[in-house]
C-alpha cells in the first residue's frame, strides 16, 4: 500500500516514532490534530477535513502552514461517483450495515476510531 512503516495505533501513539514529515492530512481532529503538530517538519502543512479547523496561532507556533478543506457534493458529482462504483471502478469499504433502529450503535462506531470503512444505515 506504500507504506515504509506501519504504526499499529493500538500499541504505538504515532507522534511518538514519526518526525519531519512534510503533510499530515487529518481526518479525525480533536487529540490527534493536536497531536499532529509535533510530526511536521519546519514550513510543512496540516490538512485537516474535519472542524474546527486548525488554528492560525498554533500552527505559526510550530513554524509549519495550515488549511481547512470543506467541500459540498453536488448532483453531477455524484452522479459521476455513482457511475464509477456501479462499473467496479471504485469499491467503497463497508464496515457494517445496520437498520435504521440501531443508529445509536452506528453512531457509536463512528466516534470509536476503530472502523475501517463506512457505517452504512439500512432505511428499507
Amino acid at each position: 500500500m506504500g507504506v515504509d512503516e506501519p504504526i499499529d495505533y493500538e500499541k504505538t501513539r504515532f507522534d511518538d516514532v514519526v518526525r519531519d514529515v512534510d503533510v499530515v492530512f487529518d481526518t479525525i481532529g480533536g487529540e490527534t490534530q493536536s497531536r499532529s503538530w509535533k510530526v511536521l517538519k519546519k514550513g510543512g502543512i496540516l490538512v485537516s477535513i474535519v472542524g474546527p479547523p486548525p488554528s492560525e496561532e498554533e500552527a505559526a507556533k510550530h513554524g509549519v502552514r495550515f488549511a481547512f478543506f470543506s467541500a459540498q457534493p453536488d448532483a453531477s458529482l455524484l452522479v459521476a461517483i455513482a457511475k464509477l462504483v456501479d462499473s467496479g471502478q471504485i469499491k467503497p469499504l463497508v464496515e457494517t450495515v445496520l437498520p435504521l433502529a440501531e443508529a445509536r450503535q452506528a453512531h457509536e462506531l463512528t466516534q470509536s476510531g476503530h472502523t475501517r470503512g463506512k457505517i452504512v444505515l439500512k432505511v428499507a
